[in-house]
């Protein structure tokens, strides 16, 4: 046993620079972080896998790596040139055409009224309960007592909707980009209407308004070299709760027929 009060010698160097390293080790540290790690503990490099192991290929058939393309999806309703040239053909197709929509728990259900009416009416979806009618439910009451109250005949009205089935939460920017603006310019351009009505603020943007406005800057709509008056106002659930939206709706309903 080292007597206590023998002076112990100092380290060399060496020794020092040993047991600096040691202690680092010990404390789980071995990389300098700088602008570029180094190893402070190096060793020896590793040796070269030997070549009898290494991966060998034949010429012209190296690896490479595969990028899964990604498809566009298709436009709503498929390819324009595809698309019915006349309403009663439209009209079958909507309830058929695979390419309109994703599905869901709701029916489809099909436009209703005639060729060339006074007044086209849209709205952006059925209701939950359409079965067989389009707007045959409480809101669909509620449009049939504004159309009364205008004056319009029932024979010279026709019900559209921009979305083939009922569909809670739908995403109208998505479907914008996806070629639903199109599909009801389309619409438009077949059924003829002398004026159109859009109730709901999800498809006004589909008619080219500026959201930053109000409804009553909706422009008229123009295709192919005709113009026809819009009126724009909120969905028919909103003018249901509100009695100062339906004042609203009917003070701009008048100055725009001049009634």
């Amino acid at each position: 046993m080292n007597d206590p009060k023998t002076p112990v010698p100092p380290l060399t160097l060496a020794e020092e620079f040993a047991a600096a390293q040691a202690w680092w080790q010990d404390a789980g540290v071995d990389q300098d972080y700088n602008d570029v790690a180094k190893n402070w503990l190096e060793h020896e490099p590793a040796e070269a896998m030997p070549e009898s192991l290494q991966p060998t290929f034949v010429e012209g058939t190296a690896p490479q790596k595969k990028i899964a393309a990604v498809q566009e999806k298709p436009p709503l309703g498929g390819p324009k040139d595809s698309w019915p040239t006349d309403l009663a053909s439209f009209q079958s197709w909507w309830l058929a055409e695979p390419s309109l929509d994703e599905g869901g728990s709701f029916p489809r259900i099909a436009p209703r009224g005639r060729h060339k009416p006074s007044l086209m009416v849209i709205v952006a979806e059925p209701e939950a309960q359409d079965s067989q009618s389009l707007l045959s439910g409480p809101l669909g009451k509620f449009l049939s007592n504004i159309i009364a109250a205008t004056g319009t005949a029932a024979e010279n009205l026709y019900l559209a909707s921009a979305l083939p089935r009922h569909t809670p939460m739908a995403d109208f920017p998505g479907l914008h980009e996806a070629g639903l603006a199109d599909l009801l310019h389309h619409h438009i351009k077949l059924a003829e209407p002398d004026r159109i009505c859009v109730l709901g603020r999800n498809i006004w943007a589909l008619l080219g308004h500026d959201m930053a406005q109000g409804a009553a800057f909706l422009p008229d709509f123009n295709h192919e070299g005709r113009s026809v008056p819009v009126l724009g106002a909120e969905g028919l659930a909103e003018l249901l709760r509100s009695p100062a939206r339906r004042e609203r709706f009917w003070r701009r309903w008048l100055q725009w027929t001049d009634g």
